[in-house]
């Protein structure tokens, strides 16, 4: 069985998503960026973290995209031309709609406060938008890769709903209805419950 540390409003809500449409078992442990929990199994107290057996990983993408493969669902053949596509997509997300957003967030409350500047954030505010309208023009529908769930999905629909959160402009219209869609499924609310969020 897996067990995943993190919390459902961090990138570990990518985790357990997964884990439900996978339909695999898991143990959810509640816990805190930096929580000894976690830095005993992670020494820079970054979660998510699962934990299978005695292995341990760490980073959301590289934990999806290892649970896509060794369940072959959520995911394109490796060495297989969708999967270039596939995994072209997912770094594209992670540079251009993560990245910004996590750097908004360090510039509000992760930074120390003297290392803060939170004049960068109508910046990326504005990069974030032009991205966005960016990966609506590669959304084939009614998933990012056409007929197909993949790992990008669920990194995208993440971070559509932590840019609400961090009130961002989600104004892409295309985005917006395609995130609406994503939020419907059975596997997203079940997360979403386990927290009561």
């Amino acid at each position: 069985m897996y067990k995943v540390y993190g919390g459902t409003a961090s990138r570990a809500f990518r985790v357990l998503w997964m884990l439900e449409e996978l339909g695999q078992t898991y143990e959810y442990i509640p816990c805190k960026p930096r929580d000894s929990t976690v830095i005993a199994l992670n020494p820079s107290g970054k979660i998510p973290v699962l934990v299978e057996g005695d292995a341990v990983l760490t980073d959301s993408t590289a934990i999806l995209s290892y649970l896509a493969d060794k369940h072959d669902r959520l995911t394109f053949a490796a060495g297989s031309l969708e999967r270039a596509h596939q995994d072209a997509l997912t770094h594209s997300i992670i540079d251009e709609l993560d990245a910004v957003l996590w750097t908004a967030a360090r510039h509000s409350f992760v930074l120390p406060e003297e290392h803060r500047v939170p004049e960068v954030k109508p910046s990326l505010k504005w990069e974030f938008s032009r991205n966005l309208d960016r990966l609506a023009d590669r959304l084939q529908g009614p998933f990012l890769m056409g007929g197909t769930m993949t790992v990008p999905d669920i990194i995208a629909t993440h971070c559509l709903n932590w840019a609400i959160g961090a009130k961002f402009p989600v104004g892409n219209e295309k985005m917006a209805e395609y995130a609406n869609t994503m939020r419907q499924r059975e596997a997203f609310k079940r997360v979403r419950l386990l927290d009561g969020v």
